[in-house]
């Protein structure tokens, strides 16, 4: 067998990167739950239909192939793909089962994607999101899009991560600003602004005139709002000084300064209204969210969604939400690849139990399991060896503690300071901080 080669954009962690992913995943699930978000994993296929309804993605979906030997490939009730995000699932998740959910329906979903695009630095072909969404039958009151950045912020906060900047801009705004100046097509003008910090603006505003019609009087008012940047409902002044009137364009105002407003309530500094963020994506008719990590800027967002007038529908029956999704390795990614965040030890394992002979092994895992049934992660030494060999294999595992079971009484060694103590199984105790591993920033020189 030739060895084996990575496949480009699916990530593989070390078991140190892995128990950090593990540590940020716990965090983030329990601030979804402080929020009262319900746990959900949906399949992790859907039909090709259903995925590829708004064509702009039909390049990156993955096929699946029912077996290997299907050389013809799905059709019909076989033409499946795995899911590029977790929108599509949880539109047909909310459809197949609004007759069993209680609403608003608040859901978190932690779960792997998969999309075909260019592997690069943060961006990936297989990746782990951590969505939230509130979905509500016929109307969604918009105090939910003021909460979607408090819940963000408590759970990027609770990280041992750079800090967060959440940019928010209210589609209506744009879409009641360019119909204000005389812009007959919005959508196609939305689309070209979301490409600002790619092309520029010179780029942009021929983009505005190709697809949607724009003169250069209209171009460039365009480009004005998408300039305005406020930490406050200073914001408002700033288009209003545009001159520019609409009533859908009052209404946008009105819903982005009251989640700037309830945002700097709760954590000030958190959120920042930027009218360059259009969010591409037709779907999005609200509030639009993406996340800057300081210092990461250029790698662009790491949380980014929106509110959605239509998640899903079926006859009369329509159903708003707002939703922002976590890219968690993505996240991770960026932050690994600057060796930003380190775990105190490559193992679980607290205890290494020593074994003075195989005969005395029964003894020792005795010991190991009165420490376990205390919760204290132990694990036997592989070999009977000298007890410098059995010392240095709980050093290089990262292993604090190395316990000697003895005739007349055990002891505990701190293998980092050589203080030795005598212990019974049944009553020793690490200090909570050797417990388990701890995550942390990588500290200068590790």
């Amino acid at each position: 067998m030739s060895k084996p080669t990575p496949i480009s954009g699916f990530p593989e962690w070390t078991p140190a990167q892995r128990m950090i992913e593990q540590f940020v995943l716990d965090r983030i699930r329990a601030t979804f739950e402080l929020y009262g978000f319900a746990p959900l994993e949906t399949r992790s296929v859907e039909p090709l239909d259903q995925l590829l309804r708004k064509g702009e993605t039909s390049k990156e979906v993955y096929v699946l192939r029912r077996l290997q030997a299907d050389t013809d490939g799905p059709a019909g009730d076989d033409a499946l793909g795995l899911h590029f995000d977790l929108t599509v699932p949880f539109a047909r998740y909310v459809l197949e089962n609004a007759g069993k959910l209680q609403f608003p329906f608040r859901r978190y979903q932690i779960q792997k994607v998969w999309r075909g695009e260019r592997p690069q630095e943060g961006r990936y072909r297989e990746f782990l999101q951590a969505d939230i969404d509130i979905v509500d039958r016929d109307t969604l009151p918009a105090h939910y899009e003021a909460e979607m950045p408090l819940v963000i912020g408590d759970a990027l906060r609770s990280l041992p991560i750079p800090p967060v900047r959440i940019q928010v801009n209210n589609r209506k705004i744009c879409e009641g600003f360019y119909r204000g100046v005389g812009l007959t097509d919005p959508e196609a003008a939305l689309r070209a602004v979301d490409k600002l910090d790619k092309i520029g603006p010179a780029k942009v505003a021929e983009l505005l005139a190709e697809t949607a019609g724009a003169s250069e009087a209209q171009a460039k008012a365009c480009l004005a709002l998408a300039e305005i940047s406020a930490p406050d409902a200073s914001f408002a002044d700033a288009v209003r000084a545009l001159g520019v009137t609409d009533p859908l364009l009052d209404e946008g105002i009105a819903e982005l300064t009251a989640v700037v407003e309830t945002a700097a309530a709760h954590a000030p500094g958190l959120c920042v209204a930027d009218l360059r963020i259009a969010r591409g994506l037709d779907y999005y008719t609200g509030t639009v969210y993406e996340t800057q990590m300081i210092g990461y800027e250029r790698f662009g967002s790491v949380c980014s969604g929106g509110r959605y007038d239509n998640l899903a529908s079926a006859g009369n029956a329509r159903f708003p939400g707002v939703g922002i999704s976590i890219g968690v390795t993505r996240l991770l990614g960026l932050l690994f690849g600057t060796g930003a965040l380190s775990v105190s030890r490559d193992a679980p394992t607290c205890v290494l139990v020593a074994v003075s002979a195989e005969e005395e092994r029964p003894a020792s895992n005795r010991v190991a399991e009165a420490l376990r049934s205390r919760g204290i992660p132990t694990e036997v030494s592989p070999s009977a060896a000298k007890f410098g060999k059995q010392i240095r294999y709980a050093e290089r595992r990262g292993i604090p503690y190395v316990w000697f079971p003895g005739a007349e009484g055990d002891e505990v060694k701190d293998i980092r300071s050589g203080e030795q103590v005598a212990a019974a199984a049944g009553e020793w105790t690490p200090p909570r901080a050797d417990l388990k591993p701890l995550v942390g920033p990588a500290t200068a020189g590790a």
